[in-house]
């Protein structure tokens, strides 16, 4: 037994596909599928079911697949442990971002993280809140910037700014002539929200506890702040937008941007990683990075951060 010939099996359990497993482990399907055989010889049990379409797991390839990740986080450990003690920063990289961060931040720091550290190779995906947790535990991305608290004994976090919530007001709504809005303005307004699976559409619903969002008379599904920009533009209501995504409004719109009154609510955001993560290095000099960026496009200090999992400012 490999460790090659387990990353293998980890490959087809997670593709159920044994040519689209080899090109992720840059090897031939043929060769991938050898090594596989000669586990099972070895161990004489069947780990796939290759007759199901996509292949299946067997009940003993289940217990196989867990144990096996066990060993191949354990054996990634000495070298973890080896760069850590050299203080070398360099290797892959995986990190998760979610969708309601991603596009406003990444293009922030992203150039200035690859330049500064061109040994590191940044493998970066767009993923919910759950998935990134999912992920985390299981040990397929090493870390994430999502919007915390959690509450998730299992994960870490690192907070690494503060960003305040704005409002999109059109031309013809009541709060339009405001200078700031307060957050008992919003009660009785229409609100336009994103889609279910998004924790800022939960950071809003927690601000605006009397509204009842299931009462519209249309629904809307769709993770995008510019259609609700566009829906508000409409006089289908206002929207709430993190204060990032107001940097690349067009000159026109951002009369209808209204900032709160101090304290303004905001939502926390933070790199979060597993408790047993070990490229705490890389992690370190991320935050570093992102944190000497972030502090000349956000100075709010005075803000209230709105849980996504409590319905109550904290």
């Amino acid at each position: 037994m490999t460790i090659t010939q387990l990353k293998y099996v980890l490959a087809v359990a997670e593709y159920r596909n044994f040519t689209i497993a080899s090109e992720h482990c840059f090897v031939t399907q043929p060769t991938l599928s050898m090594q596989i055989q000669k586990l099972e010889d070895e161990l004489d049990i069947l780990i796939f079911n290759r007759n199901k379409k996509p292949i299946e797991l067997t009940e003993i390839g289940e217990k196989i697949i867990q144990q096996a990740k066990i060993v191949i986080d354990e054996s990634k450990r000495i070298n973890h442990i080896v760069n850590e003690q050299k203080g070398h920063v360099g290797g892959d990289f995986r990190l998760g971002i979610i969708p309601t961060i991603m596009p406003t931040l990444l293009p922030l720091f992203l150039k200035t993280f690859v330049r500064k550290y061109p040994k590191i190779t940044l493998k970066i995906e767009e993923l919910t809140t759950e998935q990134i947790v999912k992920k985390l535990n299981d040990g397929n991305i090493d870390a994430a910037i999502a919007a915390t608290p959690l509450k998730n004994d299992s994960i870490k976090e690192l907070p690494i700014y503060n960003e305040p919530f704005v409002g999109f007001v059109p031309d013809d709504h009541p709060l339009f002539k405001k200078k700031t809005l307060h957050v008992n303005d919003l009660e009785g307004q229409d609100i336009l929200v994103l889609e279910d699976g998004h924790c800022f559409k939960d950071n809003i619903v927690n601000l605006c506890q009397t509204m009842n969002f299931e009462k519209r008379k249309f629904q809307l599904h769709s993770g995008s702040f510019e259609t609700l920009i566009q829906l508000s533009k409409e006089g289908l209501g206002m929207t709430l937008l993190p204060y990032l995504n107001t940097q690349h409004i067009n000159e026109d719109a951002k009369k209808n941007i209204i900032e709160f009154s101090e304290p303004a609510p905001a939502r926390e955001v933070s790199i979060i990683y597993h408790k047993s993560q070990l490229k705490k290095n890389l992690i370190g000099e991320l935050k570093k990075t992102i944190d000497g960026i972030i502090r000349g496009v956000i100075a709010f200090d005075n803000v209230k951060i709105v849980s996504p999992l409590k319905k109550e400012l904290v």
